[in-house]
């Protein structure tokens, strides 16, 4: 299971959960439909709000389907028997034993972030093209004999 970076915040709309987990929203909300474990709260405009556990919970389905290619009924058989909580924990275990610590991950984040600031800021500094200012004209009412009034 790849690292979960959650930025410092409770809750997540379903649009800003699939950016994090890499899939859909039509994704996580069939998810919904097919393991009970996955129950957003509802925002007062109805849309999903999912708590930081729901992720989890989401990360956890993502790489059981996506990363050890199981179906949609052995994932649920894996929760079920595992239960939620231990499957969790198991999956927080190996990325540990992995050596891969939440500290880690940021730090390649931020070192991605850096490579594209400077990336940007490198084509920033390159000179622009000059643009040669248009040739003046005479007044075409005058050049023309035609006075304007």
């Amino acid at each position: 299971m790849r690292a979960l970076v959650l930025p410092d915040k409770l809750f997540f709309r379903i649009g800003e959960t699939a950016r994090i987990l890499g899939i859909k929203p039509h994704v996580i909300r069939y998810w919904e439909t097919e393991f009970r474990s996955i129950r957003p709260a509802k925002s007062r405009s109805g849309q999903r709000v999912y708590s930081r556990r729901d992720v989890e919970v989401l990360a956890l389905v993502r790489h059981l389907l996506h990363d050890l290619r199981y179906t949609i009924d052995g994932a649920r058989k894996v929760l079920r028997e595992r239960g939620i909580e231990e499957a969790l924990g198991e999956a927080r275990k190996s990325l540990q034993d992995a050596g891969v610590s939440v500290a880690h991950e940021i730090r390649r984040t931020l070192r991605e972030a850096a490579d594209a600031l400077g990336l940007a800021a490198t084509r920033l500094e390159a000179p622009l093209p000059l643009r040669k200012p248009p040739a003046a004209k005479a007044h075409e009412g005058v050049a023309k004999g035609r006075r304007s009034g």
